[in-house]
């Protein structure tokens, strides 16, 4: 294995229709504040990320620079399937924010499910991005694989 020198993960990219909608949606329901929001004038490279974590999220626009408007359509189409996006989030109440997100009309795919690696559930995002919350519990990577191998 070559050492490439990378030392971390510092943004990952989420599709979303509507900058405005998306920053409410998860700043407002998810508790994530904002790390830059700058007009490029070809872009608005909007940032958030999680209080005391260093990694960003890329709330980008579908369309934009990186897409013909045909790719674009298409990739809207499979957004509000939930073909694509994609984050798993954890918390150290699970049934708590699950309560809350519930209560706030948050769209819920999947209610709390106890699975060998802990508690999680699923939402949708305002667009169709599938986020899936989890409290995890102390099982080793092993013991999670034995439960599943022996259920």
């Amino acid at each position: 294995m070559t050492n490439n020198h990378i030392t971390s993960l510092n943004i990952r990219s989420l599709p979303v229709l509507d900058q405005d909608e998306a920053l409410d949606f998860y700043t407002t329901h998810l508790g994530f504040e904002v790390r830059d929001d700058i007009d490029l004038g070809f872009m608005r490279w909007l940032t958030i990320g999680v209080p005391g974590q260093d990694s960003s999220l890329l709330l980008e626009l579908v369309g934009g620079p990186q897409h013909d408007e045909s790719t674009a359509a298409q990739v809207r189409e499979l957004v509000t399937k939930g073909a694509l996006g994609g984050l798993f989030l954890l918390s150290d109440d699970v049934h708590a924010t699950y309560a809350a997100l519930a209560e706030a009309g948050v769209e819920i795919t999947q209610e709390p499910v106890q699975q060998p690696y802990g508690t999680d559930f699923g939402i949708r995002d305002p667009f169709g991005n599938q986020v899936r919350i989890s409290q995890p519990n102390a099982a080793s990577p092993a013991e999670v694989k034995d439960a599943y191998e022996n259920a």
